[in-house]
């Protein structure tokens, strides 16, 4: 099977030697590390077998948060984490996103646009809870995760929210739910986000570099319904770590083009598309995310500094509806460690070259 790996390996040279001078630096280090990932370059774990006391060399991952390779076992522990974390009754997953005319300009300033889509949507979202009209609580609680691919690997930058059906109203000590199908109108909140990504763009100085009619056009705010939080979760969690596409989606690699597999919006059949390679690259490294920026944001009751918590949350859930409420419980897996590939047996690190020589007599 041609993976997203074999294809950087086979073809970096080249797309370096190409456009060296206009890729960013960000670029090369992912690059870089997707191309010596579990490699002798990002270095060897030496393990020890606790019933063979066989020893055995696995290479390093080089933990590029881009890399195919690396993000599996992040998924899953984040995973475990949120459905920990879930809280009873109805959930909405809201989507906000930009038009078409505007996302060009995010892409030069990723930095500074993402932390203001973040800035706006959130505000957004507080302010439609804190109206009585809808919910009525003024502290809220939901997380957000920045999405910039769309299926043909096309930059299309949105966050995805998990929004708990309801809020607390601080100065009643209450749980104020909303309606199970509705949270508040999808027109009056994109006009609202559209407004405040307007007044966040002027305070991060991207103001005046915008085309003005871009403020005329429609933004997009979508609201589903989404049941128990662990849905919603479980749909998230293979995004928040994942890279702009799997390695299940490519088909092959011919005549320096490169297929894959999508399915269109509303469908479940999958298509064919093929790019150039240096194209299918570009579209792939478009994707990376500026150094140390957090793609995943948590806000209100659900904040790790906030100073209600999460179980007495679910407390005041329960109270507002009569104890009456299904409440899902995460399943528990049992974490798998390394094993002996010769006796199964658990294995023990017993230590990390980083850098390394090889001789006659071994690694030194």
């Amino acid at each position: 099977m041609t993976t997203i790996t074999d294809i950087f390996r086979t073809y970096s040279d080249d797309y370096i030697e190409k456009f060296g001078k206009n890729i960013p630096e960000l670029h090369k280090k992912a690059i870089h590390d997707i191309v010596n990932c579990r490699t002798q370059s990002s270095g060897i774990l030496i393990y020890e077998c606790k019933e063979c006391g066989k020893t055995h060399l696995v290479m390093r991952s080089c933990g590029n948060r881009h890399c195919p390779c690396c993000q599996n076992h992040k998924t899953s522990q984040w995973l475990d984490r949120q459905l920990d974390r879930q809280l009873p009754g109805h959930h909405f997953m809201i989507t906000f996103t930009v038009p078409e005319q505007l996302r060009n300009f995010i892409r030069s300033n990723q930095k500074l646009s993402y932390s203001a889509m973040f800035d706006a949507s959130s505000q957004t979202l507080k302010d439609f809870a804190a109206d009585d009209r809808f919910v009525g609580g003024d502290l809220p609680g939901f997380f957000g995760v920045l999405h910039t691919w769309g299926r043909q690997l096309q930059y299309h930058p949105h966050i995805h929210y998990i929004v708990p059906g309801g809020a607390i109203s601080k100065s009643e000590g209450k749980w104020h739910p909303s309606r199970q199908d509705f949270f508040a109108p999808v027109m009056a909140m994109s006009e609202v986000f559209r407004a405040k990504l307007r007044d966040a763009f002027k305070n991060a100085g991207l103001f005046n570099a915008v085309d003005p009619d871009i403020w005329k056009t429609g933004f997009n705010v979508n609201c589903q319904a989404v049941g128990a939080s662990e849905n919603s979760i479980h749909y998230l969690a293979p995004y928040v770590f994942k890279v702009a596409i799997s390695n299940s989606r490519i088909i092959k690699v011919d005549n320096d083009r490169v297929f894959f597999k999508y399915k269109k919006s509303k469908s479940n059949r999958f298509r064919t598309m093929s790019l150039d390679v240096f194209e299918f690259m570009r579209r792939f490294l478009q994707h990376v995310l500026p150094k140390g920026f957090m793609k995943v944001r948590y806000y209100g009751f659900m904040s790790h500094n906030s100073s209600i918590p999460l179980p007495e949350i679910a407390s005041l859930i329960e109270m507002a509806y009569g104890f009456f409420i299904e409440r899902t419980m995460p399943e528990k897996k049992e974490c798998i460690g390394p094993y002996c590939p010769d006796c199964e047996g658990e294995m023990v690190l017993k230590a990390c070259i980083i850098h390394y020589v090889e001789s006659d007599s071994g690694f030194i």
